[in-house]
């Protein structure tokens, strides 16, 4: 495919990666442009205000849980009939899995799309020497393009006047200034920036300022000629493989409203693909499951912050627990996991799990391969996945259970459960890079 396309990347977290991708979608989207957003990584809050800048899903690039061949793949998919895509990097350009070496970095992820980069530098307490950084990065690796730079967070005209000398010797263009300014209203908390589920309205004021900033600071005709520069991607674009049995579609029901707001795109379409008719429902406000549901699945996101709202819901909680006392599959992911313990924080959740959780000081974070330690509704015993966790909770089970995953990065230790058709654990998952899961899940619905 020959997508306009675009990697904005950072020396480091911090410098103002958010702001100028998310700008960039909302400014070529008031244009009338139709733009396909992407982030570098795991991460599901920033593509929920990728989303709202573009009116497309948000979608994620990630070269260590789906595997590097999978990349461009999984790009062309959501970025089909776009006339432009913006791929938000992650951390700094070169910074990837622990341990590594680039995979899963901003820098692997441009080469594998053979996009130009633009590097947004946060220029304050600094004048010429932002031509060595410049020069640092753009020469590290000779298979990443950097096509130019933005300057954030510069103090003035004669600074902006020192940075531009300096950076005409490094060869690379100033695609854009971006002067210092109050941070855009984009409140965070214990895992990151607050979804835009949670905040819609401030969310669109944010997103709009965003796109204000970076339309008056950036020369949008010239980052629109550097995407363009952008060669011809080779391959076939990924597809979710169509189920061979349409006349049964079981009813997947999905969490979704502020609470549950942690899920890709991928997931929703591989059940689909596979055969479901996939409803989402709102756990802090539905009472009742999606008529007639064979099958629940409950992603991640923030149960600790409405566990008072989500356990006042107890018509939701027994529907939950009957279905899951039936036998029917459910697949549980993080914030799914402690929406189905006995307990939260000390109010009562489903209880369909012996387990109570609470939040900790400690964040657990970070890249894990997994193993399935026993069979389940969504793999075999032995099957292997990479995945992520991200949360600040703990988990205090009661005697038995059966774990969900042997994970073996960075210790070896066992997690999750599974029981009857349970399928929880902390891990997230991509299924794109196991559409099997997918299959075997939507199968176990049909009964």
């Amino acid at each position: 495919m020959s997508v306009p396309r675009l990697v904005i990347a950072a020396p480091a977290s911090g410098s103002g990666k958010t702001t100028v991708a998310t700008g960039l979608m909302a400014a070529f989207a008031e244009r009338g442009l139709a733009v396909s957003p992407h982030k570098v990584g795991p991460d599901y809050i920033d593509p929920g205000y990728h989303a709202l800048a573009t009116g497309r899903p948000g979608r994620n690039l990630d070269a260590y849980m789906c595997g590097p061949d999978l990349v461009a793949p999984l790009f062309a998919h959501g970025a089909s009939g776009c006339d432009l895509a913006v791929v938000e990097g992650v951390m700094g350009l070169y910074d990837g899995a622990s341990g590594q070496g680039e995979l899963a970095s901003t820098a692997q992820v441009s080469k594998l799309l053979r996009a130009p980069v633009v590097l947004v530098v946060d220029a304050s307490s600094q004048s010429r020497s932002v031509a060595a950084l410049v020069h640092g990065f753009a020469s590290w690796d000779p298979e990443v393009r950097i096509g130019g730079v933005i300057l954030n967070k510069v103090a003035s005209d004669r600074h902006e006047a020192l940075l531009r000398e300096a950076l005409d010797e490094s060869g690379l263009p100033v695609l854009g200034v971006l002067r210092r300014a109050p941070q855009v209203a984009t409140p965070s908390r214990h895992l990151g920036l607050v979804p835009v589920a949670e905040r819609r309205t401030d969310a669109l004021d944010a997103v709009r300022a965003m796109g204000a900033r970076v339309r008056e600071g950036c020369d949008l005709d010239a980052l629109m000629a550097l995407a363009r520069s952008a060669p011809e991607l080779p391959g076939e674009a990924w597809e979710p493989e169509a189920c061979p049995r349409p006349e049964n579609r079981p009813v997947v029901a999905v969490a979704g409203g502020a609470a549950f707001t942690f899920a890709y795109a991928e997931h929703a379409e591989l059940l689909t693909a596979a055969g479901a008719e996939v409803v989402v429902f709102d756990p802090l406000h539905d009472e009742k499951l999606p008529p007639g549901t064979s099958g629940l699945v409950i992603g991640g996101g923030f149960p600790e912050v409405y566990a008072p709202e989500l356990s006042a819901n107890e018509p939701l909680r027994g529907a939950v627990t009957a279905l899951a006392l039936s036998g029917a599959p459910v697949a549980a992911e993080c914030a799914g996991l402690l929406y189905l313990a006995r307990e939260l924080d000390g109010r009562p959740m489903c209880g369909v799990l012996d387990a109570s959780a609470r939040m900790s000081e400690r964040l657990t974070l970070g890249y894990r391969q997994a193993v399935a330690v026993a069979d389940s509704v969504l793999a075999v015993a032995g099957t292997r996945l990479r995945g992520h966790e991200f949360h600040r909770t703990v988990l205090e089970p009661g005697a038995g259970p059966t774990p969900a995953w042997g994970l073996h990065q960075p210790e070896r230790r066992v997690e999750g459960f599974v029981q009857d058709g349970v399928h929880a654990s902390y891990l997230h998952t991509h299924w794109a890079a196991a559409p099997e899961v997918a299959r075997r899940f939507v199968e176990r619905c049909r009964g």
